[in-house]
């Protein structure tokens, strides 16, 4: 497709991605917004309403895209899939390399428009012909961490508005043009389909029995006590283990097939040198692998360490680490950074 001014723009209904239009649209560009319907607790369509309303304000086209079915079989079953085999998902991370770009490309494609935009907090940068994700101005809203795994033909057609502002600086914007309801609303924490405790939510979601007590143990096969099922447990966990010996304990290993859930009240017992990753993506191969000023992360906006990466005979990552690191957790993700450009990324195995 030939570059255009039109974008496709991504909107939940939410702050950010109502200033991206504003600003898009004070940029010139002809903007589509669209709402993807991935979810919605109690029925609450109050979203689509917002959105919606904001594009009649604009004066652009409102498009709503129902994806409720396509994210219960690749987010939300992923998810409980994940922690019914005593590994910790990423769902965001999955969606958002996966599913909402991609689904963004798609019907952009479809309606002739070569511009992706969203309220992301990330910026893009080329470097030597590649496209890559860096990070955004708002170090506490910075999202680049998510976006690793998006390839080449999505980059190099997003429209980030909010790369160059900080929350607070959007929330102004909206106030200022009146929208004051945007201004003012909640930022959304955690993952968009059970925001609080996931606990709750594989309860729920899983056929009955499928979780059941178990028994924790030391590192020398002593018994400590009891749990409410290992699903409800992620390596490196130190609060709510339900026992108190006077000293803190943290989740060493899971181990599913016997519900035994390993404790240690050794942190550095939790510490690793090296990690594998599979489903991998790196931008440009030539300028990560073997070299050893990459930085891996593990945790958003948490745990910079440095590394070496290398591709084994069988496809996957090997991951040195230069400093040992506690609380790796299969099923986690891990993204590689050069200073604030994201080199790529992976799935802990």
């Amino acid at each position: 497709m030939e570059e255009n001014k039109k974008v496709l723009l991504g909107m939940s209904g939410g702050t950010d991605s109502s200033v991206a239009a504003l600003l898009l649209q004070d940029a010139g560009y002809e903007v589509t917004g669209i709402t993807f319907r991935f979810y919605e607790k109690d029925g609450n369509t109050e979203y689509l309403d917002d959105a919606r309303e904001l594009c009649q304000t604009l004066g652009i086209p409102h498009l709503v895209y129902d994806a409720r079915d396509i994210f219960q079989e690749k987010i939300i079953r992923y998810f409980i899939q994940e922690y019914m085999a005593g590994r910790t998902p990423v769902p965001c991370t999955l969606c958002n390399n996966y599913l909402k770009w991609p689904l963004l490309a798609q019907v952009a494609d479809e309606r002739g428009i070569y511009h992706l935009g969203t309220g992301h907090y990330v910026n893009k940068r080329n470097i030597n012909g590649y496209w890559h994700i860096t990070c955004g101005k708002d170090t506490d809203k910075d999202q680049s961490f998510f976006l690793w795994g998006l390839p080449q033909s999505i980059l190099k057609r997003m429209c980030l508005p909010m790369s160059e502002l900080t929350k607070t600086r959007v929330r102004e914007i909206a106030a200022a043009r009146g929208f004051l309801k945007a201004a003012r609303k909640r930022d959304s924490l955690g993952v968009c389909f059970c925001p609080m405790d996931y606990r709750s939510f594989l309860k729920t979601h899983v056929p009955e029995g499928s979780i059941s007590p178990g028994h924790f143990y030391d590192e020398q096969g002593h018994y400590l006590g009891k749990h409410e099922g290992y699903p409800f447990y992620t390596i490196g966990q130190r609060r709510g283990l339900g026992i108190h010996l006077n000293k803190a304990l943290f989740v060493k290993e899971i181990i599913p097939p016997e519900n035994k859930v390993i404790i240690s009240d050794n942190l550095q017992a939790l510490e690793k040198n090296e990690m594998f990753l599979t489903h991998w993506n790196l931008v440009n191969a030539d300028t990560v692998l073997e070299h050893d000023d990459v930085i891996v992360k593990i945790r958003y906006r948490k745990q910079a360490n440095r590394c070496t990466v290398s591709q084994l005979e069988d496809g996957r990552l090997h991951i040195q680490l230069h400093e040992p690191l506690a609380s790796i957790a299969s099923g986690q993700a891990a993204a590689f950074y050069r200073g604030d450009v994201v080199l790529g990324g992976g799935i802990i195995e």
